[in-house]
């Protein structure tokens, strides 16, 4: 693995688009990509990001930056407890206590379990769940524009978690399950139709054989 690359720790998944490309705006490229949520507490996690950074922006220097570090380096790792960089608004509640990044790729990841067998139903892997993501800092020069981009490479899913995004679970819009319907007693031909009694037996006995009086 490279400087440039880091595996992050447990890490909880936001904005999550894994398995089918997405654009954020209408003359965006569609790209899969997803929100890392780092704890605070994982300083082991946050030192390999810094120095992974550290390691595109030299690299920025040498290839792209004609050979001199720009005044201001954008850097795509944000704090948490902070405010979002476009909209000057808070982060999400999700986002407090952690570190906020976002990592993309034109390619899609590589997405697997525990045991890294591939994750082929979509739905396992959510915004909420916890998971492992391999990412690579590095740095670019676009429309006067000079910083440092995380690519996504692939994810390991650890385990589920709430998920994120506003949804409603069925026993919040609907309340608690309709009690099954009573289904009607099915008569049977005995009860629906009653025969007629049958005559007085006669007071002389039946031979069993023959059938006849005796």
């Amino acid at each position: 693995m490279t400087e440039t690359a880091v595996t992050t720790g447990k890490a909880r998944l936001s904005y999550e688009h894994l398995f089918q490309p997405y654009a954020h705006q209408q003359n965006q490229e569609p790209k899969y990509s997803v929100t890392i949520l780092v704890p605070k507490t994982d300083i082991a996690t946050k030192s390999r990001i810094d120095a992974a950074i550290a390691a595109a922006t030299q690299n920025g220097i040498s290839k792209c930056w004609n050979g001199a570090k720009p005044p201001i380096v954008a850097i795509p790792v944000y704090d948490g407890d902070g405010v979002r960089p476009t909209s000057g608004e808070p982060f999400g509640d999700e986002c407090k206590g952690c570190w906020v990044f976002t990592a993309s790729s034109k390619q899609p990841p590589q997405v697997v379990d525990l045991g890294l067998n591939p994750i082929i139903n979509a739905s396992e892997v959510y915004s909420g769940c916890y998971a492992r993501v391999n990412v690579n800092f590095f740095p670019y020069n676009s429309n006067g524009k000079r910083g440092i981009g995380c690519g996504l490479n692939a994810v390991q899913k650890l385990e589920d978690g709430e998920p994120l995004g506003g949804g409603v679970s069925v026993a919040e819009a609907f309340g608690s399950p309709a009690p099954a319907p009573v289904q009607p007693t099915q008569q049977t031909y005995s009860q629906q139709y009653t025969q007629p009694a049958a005559p007085a037996a006669p007071s002389y006995s039946v031979d069993p054989l023959t059938g006849l009086p005796c």
